[in-house]
C-alpha cells in the first residue's frame, strides 16, 4: 500500500523516488524510514512511517515534522506518518481496509504539504498555515487512492494477485453517498454552534457556568440559528466538544474548517480530471502553486493561481450526493465521503 499505492502516486505526479533505510535509528521496530528524493535526484528529506496499533499508541492518525524545512537555518524537512492500523498476526497476511488506505493517502498528503515546503522561515513552511487550508492538500491526495492507474498497481488480492474490480470501486462509491444529508447537517451545526461559542464576549461566557446553563445556551444557539435539534443532532455537544475547547490543535471558532477545506478538494479534483488527472505536469503545477506555498501567499490568491478561477462547491455537493451529477468529470472521487477526524498534527 505504501510503497506500491502511496510512493507510486508520488512518483507519478512529483517525480519523487524513495529509498528505504536501515541504517537510522526509530523509536520502534514497526516504524520503517526513508529517504526521499526529488524530481531531479536531489535528498528532499526523510520519511518516518509508523503505521500499527500498539498498547501504548495513542489513537488516531497524523502527520508531523521531527525538523521542518527552513533556508534560514539550512534545514531540510524531517517528517512522519502515524495511523493505527491494526497488525497482523505472525504468519497472517498484513491486510488494510479501505477506510486505513484512505488514510494514509491522506496523511501522506500532508506529508507531501512538508516535504515540498520551500521556505526561509520554518514558521511559513510546509503545513504551517491557516486552520481551514491545512486539510486541503492532504484531502486532494485521497483522490490519488481511487485512480485506475494506481489501483492496478497496489490494489491486489492477496492470494490471487487479481487487482480490484472497477465495479466494487464503484460500489463503494456509491454507498458513500448514504444518508449524507444527515451528516452534512450535524456538520454544518456543529461549525455554527463553535461560531456562536466563540461570539460571546469574555463577561458574557463566565455568565455561563453550570451544566444547564451550557445545555441552554446551546439549545438557543441553535434554535437562533433556525436547525431542529430532534431532527439531526450536531455531530458534538457542547459538553464535549474538544475540537473547540481544549484541543490543542486549537479549531476555537474553526471547525468549519473541514467543510471548507472539503469543497476546495472536490473543486480540486474537479481541476485534476478536466486537465488530465495523473500527469506530471498536473502535479508539477500543483506543486508550484499550492504545496511549495506553505503560509506564504493568501489563501484565496493561491487557489486562483491554481486552478484559473474561483472555488466551486458544486463538486463537492455532487460528491455528497446531495445533488444529481450529469456526468462531469468528477469521476475518480475518493470514496469518503464522510468527515475524517485526523488532523496534520492530531486526531
Amino acid at each position: 500500500m505504501l510503497e506500491d499505492g502511496v510512493f507510486y502516486a508520488a512518483n507519478k505526479l512529483y517525480g519523487l523516488n524513495f529509498e528505504k533505510r536501515t541504517d537510522l535509528p526509530v523509536y520502534h521496530p514497526t516504524v520503517t524510514t526513508y529517504t526521499v528524493f526529488d524530481r531531479d535526484g536531489s535528498e528532499l528529506g526523510l520519511f518516518y512511517f509508523d503505521p500499527f496499533q500498539r498498547d501504548n499508541k495513542r489513537g488516531g492518525a497524523w502527520m508531523s515534522n521531527f525538523v521542518d524545512q527552513s533556508k534560514l537555518l539550512g534545514t531540510k524537512p524531517v517528517i512522519y506518518n502515524v495511523l493505527n492500523i491494526p497488525k497482523a498476526a505472525d504468519g497472517e497476511p498484513q491486510l488494510v481496509s479501505f477506510d486505513n488506505v484512505g488514510t494514509l493517502f491522506h496523511e501522506f498528503g500532508h506529508a507531501l504539504h512538508g516535504f515540498f515546503a520551500d521556505q526561509r522561515y520554518a514558521s511559513l513552511s510546509g503545513t504551517a498555515t491557516a486552520r481551514d487550508f491545512v486539510e486541503y492538500p492532504s484531502q486532494v491526495n485521497e483522490m490519488w487512492a481511487t485512480d485506475p492507474a494506481i489501483l492496478a498497481n497496489y490494489a491486489k488480492h492477496h492470494e490471487t494477485g487479481e487487482t480490484i474490480p472497477a465495479e466494487l470501486i464503484a460500489k463503494i462509491e456509491e454507498a458513500a453517498t448514504f444518508n449524507q444529508g444527515y451528516a452534512l447537517g450535524e456538520v454544518v451545526e456543529a461549525a455554527l454552534l463553535d461560531m456562536k461559542w466563540h461570539a460571546l464576549t469574555p463577561a458574557q461566557a463566565r455568565a455561563i457556568d453550570t451544566p444547564e446553563k451550557v445545555s441552554a445556551f446551546e439549545a438557543k444557539a441553535l434554535s437562533e440559528l433556525g436547525l431542529e435539534v430532534a431532527l439531526v443532532p450536531p455531530r458534538y455537544r457542547s459538553p464535549y466538544f474538544n475540537h473547540i475547547f481544549s484541543n490543542p490543535a486549537g479549531y476555537s471558532s474553526g471547525y468549519y474548517s473541514y467543510l471548507w477545506t472539503e469543497m476546495l478538494d472536490r473543486d480540486s479534483r474537479e481541476w485534476f480530471a478536466e486537465n488530465g488527472g495523473l500527469t506530471r505536469e498536473n502535479g508539477d503545477h500543483y506543486r508550484a502553486t499550492v504545496l511549495s506555498r506553505g503560509g506564504t501567499q493568501d489563501y484565496f490568491d493561491m487557489y486562483r493561481t491554481f486552478a484559473g478561477r474561483e472555488p466551486d462547491v458544486t463538486p463537492m455537493l455532487k460528491a455528497r450526493g446531495l445533488i444529481a451529477d450529469d456526468g462531469g468529470s468528477d469521476a475518480n472521487a475518493a470514496a469518503d465521503g464522510a468527515l475524517p477526524p485526523q488532523t496534520v498534527g492530531t486526531n
